[in-house]
């Protein structure tokens, strides 16, 4: 009851029974006074989000402010990012085809293209791809020698690419780079390397200095 006055009042009866709001301003329902009632739910510009109903997935939701009436009904939003984004596998250690045990540092330029694969059909979408990227260097390095992979350690990153780029797609990403960063030696081999650098090296400068030598004779 409110009295009769110079304001008129306008009263608009709404159903919470779903969990959806239907033609109720949201500069109402954004109030404090409606927190008890409403669930507000944002997704940034750079997001995707997913809208789940009782555990069921029910659709994708675009970058926007979400309201929902608070009910029995059970509403979860996981958000995903749509930006590129960088998946670093970091200090694998991994035995070449003839036993050489190296360290690999190996980084992934990936992005979301699917979010309904990513989110419902994959569990972990980020560590299905570390498996998927560790998987693939396990198996390439490991039917190298160690001579052929120093060879051809320029070429690791793009084989990787090749390998898995068609298999992300299961679980909606796409592959943009992928990166060699470090190859990490044993101390005994790197040792050895050392010292055939130092003679190579020296075989270069006696060599330098024999052609020196020759053109001094000569003059």
């Amino acid at each position: 009851a409110f009295w009769k006055g110079q304001h008129p009042f306008v009263f608009q009866t709404v159903s919470m029974a779903k969990y959806e709001v239907e033609n109720v301003s949201k500069i109402i329902l954004e109030k404090p006074q409606m927190n008890a009632y409403v669930r507000n739910y944002r997704v940034e510009s750079f997001e995707k989000g997913l809208l789940f109903v009782d555990g069921v997935f029910e659709k994708i939701l675009a970058p926007g402010n979400y309201l929902y009436w608070k009910n029995h009904q059970n509403i979860t939003v996981a958000k995903g990012d749509t930006r590129v984004q960088t998946l670093e596998v970091l200090g694998q250690e991994i035995l070449t085809k003839d036993k050489v045990q190296l360290r690999l540092n190996f980084a992934v330029q990936y992005q979301l293209t699917d979010f309904e694969k990513a989110f419902v059909a994959t569990k972990d979408y980020e560590k299905q791809l570390y498996v998927l990227v560790q998987m693939a260097l396990r198996s390439l390095v490991g039917g190298l020698s160690f001579d052929e992979l120093m060879d051809q350690k320029s070429q690791v990153a793009e084989m990787v690419f090749v390998d898995i780029v068609e298999k992300s797609t299961r679980l909606g990403i796409a592959i943009i780079d992928t990166g060699l960063k470090d190859v990490i030696l044993p101390g005994e081999i790197r040792d050895i390397m050392n010292q055939v650098l130092i003679a190579e090296k020296k075989a270069q400068a006696n060599s330098i200095m024999r052609r020196e030598e020759t053109a001094s004779t000569r003059s």
